[in-house]
């Protein structure tokens, strides 16, 4: 089986739109949770979400192009791009190789509510164009970025809820490792705006700390009342050790480890400590390390008091009495839902290089679950050599990858 490696890596959140700012961000604890009352306007029992900016892609990208962009395509394409850059990867050199796309996306709403308003207003599907499709479907992502950047590989999405960003990267892993592809653009992408979040708000899963929005989001604290959303893009640019090498790249990290479940239980939305221990057991087996080698985990934990405690269940199980640090930056950035398994993978390697480990903000008091984990409140400086980062998603699809430094 053949190693993959990342060589490069791109991100657009509310913590920061470059790898620079998310690292400061990351560095200082720095939420990057607000308000945004039109959402209390339209119905919502919550205003808070993570402030996500929009990119300026005019003149960026051809007009023809541009139209065809959903919201979460257009922070994928910035993420992307700074990926590719990173990785060496300009226009020539894509246009000469075959790269693959796979990216995580599970929704796309604000194009589908505006077509139906003109329709409801017009009665003339005429009067739609020819963007809207294009935006609306679940791989407008994938097929945005493949026509923009020309791609020739693998061109498909995965929507698995909350861990697609986690699953695109571990079905890119596979197809590298077993030598069906090369090189891979994989990551996962979430729409912010209100339509994308309303069905969701009417779950009560929200956070209403509204009198504090940095504070809101506490992933296993006993206090916590809910997940804060957010969204943006992070991508990745997924290598065979040897091309990235005979290319002369610099390596990044090394995928060592992918590892799945799927829960069973009988209602949708319903968490499992056994089917997170099973995903997390099953790429720990896929890497060939014990618990105690791992530096860092990147816990899934949204703020919910039903997933933390079966994710908590799950992590003691495995890491109890070892030397692993802790955290969940949903703390800062709240829940990035379909692009969060990805965007926290490259929050793990900003941490890998420059030997930190991020804290979990707004972690006052354990409950009886968390108490035992060895839970990072503060910001640590540490070496991050190995890397574990969880992902769970409505339906019960889990998610493990595991990263590691090459030395």
């Amino acid at each position: 089986m053949r190693r993959v490696v990342i060589s490069g890596m791109g991100i657009w959140s509310c913590i920061g739109t470059s790898i620079e700012q998310v690292k400061e961000s990351l560095y200082q604890g720095k939420s990057g949770i607000g308000l945004e009352p039109e959402r209390l306007q339209y119905g919502f029992q919550s205003p808070l979400t993570g402030i996500v900016p929009r990119p300026s892609l005019k003149g960026v990208i051809d007009r023809h192009l541009r139209r065809g962009l959903s919201e979460e395509a257009e922070y994928a394409f910035m993420a992307a791009s700074q990926a590719l850059e990173m990785a060496g990867m300009d226009g020539d050199y894509l246009d000469r190789n075959e790269i693959g796309c796979i990216f995580g996306n599970d929704s796309s709403a604000k194009p589908v509510i505006e077509a139906e308003r003109i329709m409801q207003e017009k009665h003339d599907t005429e009067l739609l164009g020819q963007s809207f499709i294009f935006q609306a479907m679940n791989s407008t992502v994938n097929m945005n970025l493949s026509t923009i950047f020309r791609l020739k590989g693998v061109n498909f999405t995965v929507s698995a809820a909350c861990a697609s960003g986690s699953h695109a990267i571990g079905l890119a892993y596979l197809l590298i490792r077993d030598g069906l592809q090369d090189v891979i653009l994989c990551g996962g992408a979430q729409e912010t705006n209100q339509y994308s979040m309303a069905s969701f708000d009417a779950l009560g899963a929200f956070s209403k700390r509204i009198s504090e929005p940095e504070k809101a989001s506490r992933p296993f604290d006993s206090s916590r009342d809910g997940l804060v959303p957010s969204g943006g893009a992070a991508a990745l640019v997924l290598e065979e050790y040897d091309h990235a090498l005979a290319r002369g790249a610099t390596i990044l990290s090394e995928v060592v480890g992918y590892g799945f479940s799927s829960n069973g239980t009988p209602v949708i939305s319903q968490p499992s400590p056994e089917g997170c221990e099973r995903a997390m057991r099953r790429a720990l087996a896929d890497a060939g390390i014990d618990p105690g080698e791992v530096d860092y985990v990147n816990a899934h934990a949204t703020g919910t008091r039903q997933g933390d405690s079966c994710e908590a269940q799950a992590l003691g199980a495995i890491f109890g009495g070892t030397r692993a640090k802790i955290s969940s930056t949903k703390s800062m950035t709240g829940h990035e839902c379909w692009m969060a398994g990805a965007s926290e993978v490259v929050y793990s390697l900003i941490m890998m290089q420059h030997n930190f480990v991020a804290p979990n903000i707004n972690f006052g008091q354990p409950d009886e679950f968390s108490s035992g984990l060895n839970i990072a409140t503060q910001t640590i400086e540490m070496p991050v050599n190995t890397v574990l980062s969880n992902s769970f998603g409505f339906g019960g699809t889990n998610s493990t990858l595991i990263i590691k430094k090459i030395a």
